[in-house]
């Protein structure tokens, strides 16, 4: 195992029953986050799932456009059945589940503790949506200096051309943008 590989862990972002469903129609969608776990447990690289977490009774301020339509107790607590991570990606039990409280992998959690805990400095994404949690991760840990990766194919967008554009044009800014296989590919050869 290289020290790279060794310092890299892979999140694996919002890919939750309720969200899931939101954006996933077609059967086989799941199959690059599927390769892309398998790929890092076969390579020794911590595989991290992040998800949308909220506090029972917690009420968002209305200001907020994506969270504040919400009413207290929605049902988008981690115990809540809608908010567990789809059954065809479930985490094995030494893999943390880190809730968030906003877009964003890094708000309101303890992420950047674990991560810094573990010598983590490199981050693979992936998630749904690309537009969502995936750009703001992406932008957060630029600037708290990880290296970054996205995988391009394990990202998912209700709105194609979006998804497109910022992995073809606005990502490549700040991260290496590759396919699961080329991903994949790249790990064999170090």
């Amino acid at each position: 195992m290289t020290k790279e590989q060794n310092q890299s862990a892979l999140l694996v972002m919002d890919m939750q029953n309720a969200i899931v469903s939101r954006y996933v129609s077609e059967e086989g969608a799941l199959l690059p986050f599927q390769t892309a776990i398998m790929t890092a447990r076969e390579h020794g690289i911590p595989v991290i799932y992040v998800g949308v977490a909220m506090r029972e009774g917690i009420q968002i301020s209305p200001l907020n456009k994506m969270f504040g339509r919400m009413p207290a107790n929605s049902g988008i607590t981690a115990e809540h059945p809608s908010m567990q991570i789809h059954a065809s990606l479930s985490p094995l039990p030494d893999e943390p589940f880190v809730g968030k409280y906003r877009v964003s992998a890094f708000s309101g959690s303890d992420l950047e503790n674990l991560l810094r805990s573990r010598g983590i400095d490199r981050l693979i994404l992936s998630g749904i949506a690309t537009s969502g949690v995936v750009l703001s991760t992406l932008r957060e840990a630029a600037d708290k200096d990880y290296g970054l990766t996205v995988l391009s194919d394990a990202c998912i967008d209700s709105d194609p051309e979006v998804h497109r554009v910022l992995t073809g044009k606005v990502f490549p800014a700040q991260a290496d943008v590759l396919t699961v296989e080329d991903w994949a590919n790249s790990l064999t050869q170090e």
